[in-house]
Parts: structure tokens; C-alpha cells; sequence
């Protein structure tokens, strides 16, 4: 009941922000045993109509604090700026690699930094990286195996992540034919995207065959 009166009170505002033309879309995301599958990345690509420009999403931080990256899985447009921060007392050596390249090794085109411990005085060490290559990396440490987390960098501007329900809403989607793509960090393979109609109100449920993995607390 609590999360049918939170919809109803997003449903209530979005309605009344959007334009004629664009609709609020609600998308549920499942697990392979049915469970609300968290930190799903979602993009939304409309059909037949113009694409729409993609400006960069305001700067995202990424701590790595307690030897865990927080958030454990962003999502941002290309040319949107990351900036990892340290936040433990110990040194962190922070790698991001494209996933089409983990086969071969190949981190040519990723990013690797070494962020100092903090003291506990002044502000914690961080570094800046520009994402400006679409698809998924894979977040690591040299130094901690255990650390890991994911950035998703996409082009579409309608884009969002799962929460703890394994829901997603966006607003002012064009409305009309769209498809709609899901990623997750503990998938397998690359699923099929799905086709859907946006209306003024659009709800769809997407399972998945996606196990995910426990989490470190």
C-alpha cells in the first residue's frame, strides 16, 4: 500500500510537469525469480522521432568509502564528468574498463587513478575523468579485489536506474513507439530490447534472467 500511495503522488506531480506531447513512464524490472531487481540501468530510445539533444549530466561523484564504491552503479549521458573522491584512510587505486573489453584485456580506452588514504583533515583525495565513450564499465580496485561497481555512459537522454521496488519513472518522454533497453552489472549475456507504445501514462513490467549477486554490507 505505502508504494501505491508514493506512485500516486509521483504520478500526480509528473502529470501535471509534462508537456502535451510527452508522457511519464513507469518501468518495472524483475529478477529471474521474480524479485524487484535493483540498480537496473534504463534507457529509453524513442522510434521515429528526432533525437533529442543529450546534454551531459551535472557532475556525478563516486566515493569509495568503507572499500565499497557508493553509488555502486551510476548512469550518465556522454560527456558527462565523473569525479571519485577516497573517502577511506587507505590508498585506493580506482580502474574503469570499457566490458566489450574485459576478453581481451584491452584498457586502453578506460581509466585508471591512485587516490590517496584520507587523514581524517582536509578535504579527502579525487581525481576527475570526462566519459566521453557510450556502454558499460566495469569498476575496480588494484589493491582491493573485493571493490567493485559499474558506470553506464549512454546517449539517450531518458535514462534512469531501478530502486530498492526495482522500479525506474521517467517524465517527459516523447510520446509514441519506443524501446526500451535494460542493463544490469550481473547479467550474462545482452538482452533483447523492448517495444513500447508511450502514452500520457505508460506502466510495463520487463523480467529478466538476471541472478544478481550479494552485495558486500
Amino acid at each position: 500500500m505505502t508504494h501505491r500511495i508514493s506512485f500516486t503522488a509521483w504520478l500526480a506531480a509528473s502529470l501535471a510537469s509534462v508537456t502535451a506531447s510527452a508522457g511519464v513512464l513507469q518501468v518495472d524490472v524483475s529478477s529471474r525469480d521474480g524479485q524487484p531487481l535493483v540498480d537496473a540501468v534504463v534507457i529509453v530510445e524513442p522510434v521515429g522521432n528526432p533525437k533529442a539533444a543529450s546534454p551531459a549530466s551535472a557532475p556525478v561523484t563516486i566515493d569509495q568509502q568503507r572499500m565499497q564504491f557508493i553509488p555502486a552503479v551510476a548512469v550518465v549521458t556522454r560527456g558527462s564528468t565523473l569525479r571519485f573522491t577516497n573517502r577511506d584512510g587507505w590508498d585506493h587505486h580506482v580502474r574503469g574498463i570499457p566490458l566489450g573489453n574485459l576478453a581481451q584485456g584491452d584498457s586502453a580506452r578506460g581509466f585508471e587513478m591512485r587516490l590517496a588514504g584520507h587523514s581524517g583533515q582536509g578535504e579527502p583525495a579525487s581525481q576527475t575523468v570526462l566519459m566521453d565513450r557510450a556502454g558499460p564499465f566495469q569498476l575496480g580496485c588494484h589493491l582491493h579485489s573485493s571493490m567493485r561497481g559499474a558506470v553506464f555512459v549512454t546517449d539517450s537522454p531518458w535514462h534512469g536506474k531501478t530502486d530498492a521496488q526495482g522500479v525506474m519513472r521517467l517524465q517527459d518522454v516523447p510520446e509514441g513507439p519506443a524501446r526500451i533497453r535494460v542493463w544490469h552489472a550481473d547479467q550474462l549475456v545482452d538482452a533483447a530490447p523492448v517495444d513500447v507504445t508511450v502514452q500520457a501514462l505508460t506502466v510495463t513490467s520487463i523480467p529478466t534472467q538476471i541472478t544478481p549477486r550479494r552485495r558486500r554490507p
